[in-house]
């Protein structure tokens, strides 16, 4: 039997949707310190200092907050054939396209939920200018002393109503791990997935809603927990929303703060750590009802907005 396991090499980038654009660069700008790198009509292209992509996030105007589309950078261009061929075999291929700011060729799909993806492989790096060049060779840009200090891109997560398609999909049509699952009573209602040395680039929770294609969160990292205690403080100072945290997830461990940005959508400031699943036969840690019931690391119960709340909203339908 084929192994895809490692077929995506990593998330590459997401669209968000804001009712608010202007607000929401000046956040992802000012309050967490991304560039502005390119910006088209009624859209904004904006980056961590050290991604290695000319961008991570794209901002688009809309009359309510959600996710566009996100896309997967695939390992190889011969692996980039493979998944397009794979997802045509299940139908959910739509079509290629041009990749937007200079990226290559790109194949969109949909995943089982309804959320918009794509995978590409020919990507365009990101090339500093002097003004913008680190002093580490080893850095994609300079450290921008700004805001929160956000360092690069690091997950994804998602709603859906089917967890068990959506994870069929994703581990058999596109590739990755398993590496940690919410399981209550023999149904599965969150998964965690990873294609590379990281413990995860996605995950998808139970959607309650009713509603297909939701957004959860996007998450920028930091280089250490207590940035994200200041990351809280420069929150507070601006009048942002802050829905939970700083606190440590039970799942995956990460030092968590999530916030709200302007136009609606919840941001993860997070420290991952220094966790990494490097073990070839790694087994996935399974979590049940009673262990998800003592809450996070430290025993504080998770918010109820946490499970409830995603974009759209229902009253934005």
């Amino acid at each position: 039997m084929e192994d895809i396991t490692w077929e995506l090499a990593h998330l590459a980038h997401v669209e968000l949707l804001t009712p608010k654009l202007d607000e929401s660069i000046r956040f992802f700008t000012e309050i967490l310190g991304m560039m502005l790198v390119e910006t088209h009509e009624d859209c904004a292209y904006l980056r961590a200092y050290d991604d290695y992509e000319h961008y991570t996030l794209k901002l688009r105007a809309h009359r309510h907050a959600g996710i566009g589309h996100f896309a997967w950078r695939a390992r190889s261009k011969s692996a980039l054939e493979r998944r397009v061929k794979a997802i045509q075999q299940v139908n959910l291929g739509i079509r290629w396209h041009e990749g937007e700011c200079g990226y290559g060729d790109t194949f969109m799909f949909h995943y089982p939920d309804g959320h918009l993806a794509e995978i590409y492989f020919d990507t365009h790096k990101y090339q500093p200018d002097e003004q913008h060049k680190s002093a580490l060779k080893n850095t994609a840009s300079k450290f921008p002393g700004r805001g929160m200090n956000v360092r690069r891109i690091d997950h994804l997560n998602l709603l859906a109503k089917d967890i068990v398609a959506f994870s069929d999909f994703q581990f058999k049509v596109l590739g990755g791990r398993m590496t940690e699952t919410i399981v209550f009573d023999e149904q599965p209602k969150g998964v965690w997935v990873s294609v590379n040395s990281k413990s995860y680039d996605l995950a998808i929770t139970e959607d309650h809603s009713g509603l297909s294609g939701r957004f959860h969160h996007l998450t920028y990292a930091v280089n250490s927990r207590e940035e994200v205690l200041l990351a809280a403080d420069i929150a507070l100072e601006n009048g942002i929303f802050i829905e939970t945290g700083p606190h440590k997830h039970a799942i995956q461990q990460t030092f968590f703060l999530y916030v709200y940005e302007p136009g609606g959508n919840r941001i993860e400031i997070a420290n991952p750590t220094a966790r990494l699943i490097l073990d070839p036969d790694y087994e996935t840690v399974v979590w049940n009802r009673e262990e998800r019931s003592k809450g996070q690391a430290w025993g504080l119960k998770t918010v109820d907005s946490f499970h409830t709340r995603g974009t759209p909203m229902p009253e934005d339908l």
